[in-house]
């Protein structure tokens, strides 16, 4: 099975959402929590109970705990480990990006079987280039591991390069699905649910076969009902990513707040 096989497998099985494994100091207080390493492994290991049953997918923001340092990437190793003990689909939102060995090692670090930070995908830049990203696509073509390229994002600051045109009459954000939809199961796209589709120069079907992971969902402003405005057609292959607005649901209302999320989620999409 190629990494799209599997990613579209687990939305079949377990539907679209994906969870947000996002330690930020103000969930932590909401949580009882300290602000420490140990909240955060704490923290991690809680959302993964919470999430197993309920939903899919689970996206640790990697910021969240290497702001702890050795402590923090500690508690991400367990959190990890504990997501893929429990059959959870975990994408590693670490957004690495670089040319040559340097890259390459980020592909050894959160794609290969074995390592403490073992992901079944992980989030890359590429604007040096898809091909800058070759040594990591091919270690994930070798595992069945994912490689998600951001290509259009939900803050507003990202318009003005993602948008600009190229010389072949394409923005740079099409641009960059149409190469990932090129690549032979590995790839994905980062698409921001809160962005307009057209300002991109993106339609439903430039999306056609490719595994889509959409941020802005929640507390970013875009509700569930933007998925048909934003993805249309391509709805189905859309991991729907919330995070703030479930973890502020505190420990003992997370469980029940992903539980009425899925079903909210079940209602919009066909």
């Amino acid at each position: 099975m190629t990494f799209a096989d599997r990613f579209f497998a687990t939305l079949s099985e377990s539907g679209q959402l994906c969870v947000g494994i996002d330690p930020h100091a103000s969930v932590l207080s909401i949580w009882g929590l300290p602000d420490t390493a140990a909240g955060v492994r704490e923290f991690g290991l809680r959302t993964v109970d919470a999430v197993a049953g309920r939903a899919g997918i689970v996206k640790p923001q990697v910021a969240f705990f290497e702001r702890h340092g050795s402590g923090g990437y500690a508690a991400l190793e367990a959190t990890i480990a504990a997501a893929r003990s429990a059959g959870l689909f975990v994408i590693a939102d670490c957004k690495r990006g670089d040319v040559g060995s340097t890259v390459d090692a980020y592909g050894e670090a959160w794609l290969t079987p074995g390592s403490p930070l073992e992901a079944d995908a992980m989030t890359a830049y590429a604007y040096q280039g898809i091909g800058s990203l070759s040594g990591v696509l091919a270690r994930a073509d070798e595992f069945e591991k994912g490689v998600i390229v951001v290509a259009a994002t939900s803050n507003p600051e990202g318009i003005i390069t993602q948008t600009a045109m190229r010389a072949d009459g394409r923005t740079v954000a099409a641009a960059l699905v149409d190469e990932v939809r090129e690549l032979p199961g590995s790839g994905g796209l980062v698409i921001g649910a809160t962005i307009d589709p057209a300002a991109y120069g993106l339609t439903p079907e430039r999306f056609t076969g490719v595994p889509i992971l959409a941020p802005g969902f929640g507390a970013q402003g875009a509700r569930l009902s933007d998925l048909a405005r934003v993805f249309g057609s391509a709805s189905g292959q859309v991991a729907v990513h919330v995070s703030r607005e479930l973890l502020a649901a505190g420990p003992d209302g997370l469980a029940p707040a992903i539980d009425r999320m899925a079903a909210d989620l079940r209602d919009v999409t066909p």
